[in-house]
């Protein structure tokens, strides 16, 4: 630190993530050609009061969604094209091998990853289009002057936006994408503290209820910093080795598990397959004469005892799906082998597999519950605090937010540490150090 141009690079970094957020958020307020404005914001009022699907979609876009722009989309084709990937590539031979090729094979899987994304950006923006052009009232010109022009500029943009998420990644600090998401929900803060302010000044929100929900979100969060950061680690040994004529003696080292392996995932599948009821009663209610669509999205309802059932037995049932799908214990087992290393008391091959995932077993029931609960939280402030859905805290947001803002201060921590090496190294004048 005593040297301020160490730091030049990481300030650099930092310009550009800065940078690459403002062109985001700018791209956000450019809307689609043909489109009404007035008429979108009228129906987007309408629909935060029924909890639709669109509402989510509308939360990871940072607003772009309720504003039609040619952010719309966000990431989110990106996320489910390297969700998909990531599940063939445990599955499918080819791109199991892909993954063993090393750099050359990881490429070949983002480019694979990037076709996805523009398939699935394409089907997703001509299924948006359409919809919007059979309202005429939300359009100004009707058919292919509104159609084609709508299609090709989302998919420009969502285009767009994963190649800004790649440049972020490897010009500036943190994941790209991640800090994507994480500011489009980070947009909607402002909103929220304003609208808690407001109702406390009218007298609907107490004083009392204020301060409680901002001494919440900090607990939140450090449970949340707590679990995220906690890992279970399976002490592993190393053999004696023969290295030339050195004899190397035995090491002990080991195996980091995550609390949470899953992540986020687990909660927004199952938020989007509980959208989805609410949704379609919406949309098509109108032409539902025996009521069916009604009742059962009336039963699915946040806040009602089905829904709790459904949404906590999802989260579980994701957690435990997800990691089957994206962690194989057996390569872990036949790492160790080839490796010359073992745990104490078990043998090498499938008991270490065996005793791996029994591990992991236990560690996603504790990670399913504990993510569990804060989804669950803001349904909790909600009935019983009395509290607007758009002020309550917690869920897959605080989530999200947390755990890239962690990402993000490693990050940085580790180029500041590295630039103190570098004026260390300098200082010390070595022989063999090179400028």
């Amino acid at each position: 630190m005593s040297n301020p141009g160490n730091m030049s690079d990481l300030w650099k970094r930092l310009r550009f993530v800065l940078f690459a957020i403002l062109v985001y958020r700018i791209g956000t307020h450019i809307p689609i050609p043909g489109i009404n404005p007035d008429q979108i914001a009228v129906f987007f009022e309408d629909q935060t009061e029924n909890r639709t699907i669109l509402e989510m979609f509308n939360l990871f876009s940072g607003g772009a969604l309720e504003r039609m722009s040619i952010f719309a989309l966000n990431v989110v084709p990106y996320i489910s094209a390297a969700i998909i990937m990531q599940l063939f590539s445990n599955s499918i031979p080819y791109l199991q091998e892909l993954k063993k090729d090393g750099q050359a094979g990881r490429n070949k899987i983002t480019q694979y990853t990037r076709y996805g994304t523009a398939l699935l950006a394409f089907i997703q923006a001509s299924a948006l289009a359409a919809t919007l052009s059979a309202q005429e009232e939300f359009t100004t010109v009707s058919g292919a002057l509104f159609f084609v022009p709508a299609v090709f500029s989302i998919v420009a943009g969502t285009m767009f936006l994963m190649w800004l998420g790649e440049q972020v990644s490897e010009r500036g600090i943190g994941n790209g994408i991640s800090i994507i998401i994480a500011t489009s929900i980070l947009t909607g803060i402002p909103g929220a503290i304003g609208q808690a302010l407001t109702l406390s000044s009218k007298g609907e929100l107490s004083v009392l209820v204020l301060l409680g929900i901002g001494l919440l979100s900090m607990a939140i969060i450090a449970v949340v910093v707590y679990v995220e950061r906690g890992q279970r680690r399976i002490t592993v040994n190393y053999a004696q080795r023969q290295q030339g004529r050195r004899l190397m003696q035995a090491q002990t080292s080991h195996l980091p598990f995550k609390v949470n392996m899953a992540g986020v995932i687990p909660a927004i599948f199952a938020s989007t397959f509980l959208l989805f009821p609410s949704s379609i009663s919406a949309w098509f209610g109108e032409n539902d004469s025996s009521g069916f669509l009604a009742s059962f999205s009336l039963a699915l309802e946040p806040g009602q005892p089905l829904y709790i059932i459904v949404f906590a037995g999802l989260i579980i049932s994701f957690c435990f799906i997800w990691l089957a799908l994206t962690f194989n214990t057996k390569d872990v087992s036949d790492n160790l082998k080839r490796s010359g290393a073992y745990i104490a008391g078990i043998r090498p091959g499938e008991q270490t597999a065996n005793y791996v995932d029994s591990v992991l077993a236990r560690l996603t029931v504790f990670g399913a519950i504990y993510l569990t609960l804060i989804c669950l939280l803001p349904l909790a402030l909600i009935n019983f605090a009395g509290v607007s859905p758009s002020i309550a805290v917690g869920g897959t947001s605080v989530l999200i937010i947390v755990v890239v803002l962690m990402d993000f201060m490693s990050q940085v921590q580790s180029h500041m540490m590295s630039s103190q090496y570098a004026s260390l190294m300098k200082k010390a004048n070595l022989k063999n150090y090179k400028r």
